[in-house]
């Protein structure tokens, strides 16, 4: 039995819950997946994962029922990524980390946070000291990227795919 087989079989709901969508790649999948990113290239530039490593969080994420897969190509065939139900439901998780992100790693003077999340049905904003709930859903935020996030993204966008140019065939 494989350490993470041991981990399955455990009745520790944490040690479950981390076997299967707790890994810094697992995470930053789900984040892209929630800022409207689907495709492998763009979960890849946004992420930094390898292809191969990519390639196995999200035929990991599929097994498990938190993503599923659409066609949006027949020629080549191409899938788009998104979030199910039980993918959705890591979104409290996602904004659980965020708060402490904010908290406890602080921002520079004059910097904000990356992206302005508010509660669509309150109005509120959604910051660290927010309680978040288990049914909270990014689905019903309305988010706001920063400027500077936006040009963090795009400059890894551009970096990814000058890499993907410049690598011999």
């Amino acid at each position: 039995m494989t350490p993470e087989e041991a981990v399955e079989e455990t009745l520790c709901p944490i040690a479950r819950a981390l076997s299967v969508a707790c890994d810094r790649g697992t995470l930053l999948i789900m984040r892209e997946l929630s800022m409207g990113s689907h495709r492998f290239d763009d979960l890849q530039a946004q992420t930094g994962l390898s292809p191969t490593l990519l390639s196995a969080r999200l035929k990991r994420l599929e097994e498990t029922g938190i993503i599923e897969r659409r066609i949006y190509s027949s020629k080549p065939q191409r899938y788009e990524y998104h979030a199910t139900d039980k993918g959705m439901d890591l979104d409290a998780v996602l904004v659980m980390l965020r708060a402490w992100g904010m908290k406890w790693t602080p921002y520079e003077e004059g910097q904000g946070p990356a992206v302005d999340l508010k509660d669509r049905e309150t109005g509120q904003n959604v910051n660290h000291d927010t309680p978040i709930t288990a049914g909270f859903r990014l689905g019903d935020c309305d988010a706001a990227i920063s400027p500077e996030f936006a040009n963090e993204r795009a400059l890894r966008r551009v970096k990814f795919q000058q890499g993907r140019r410049t690598k011999p065939s």
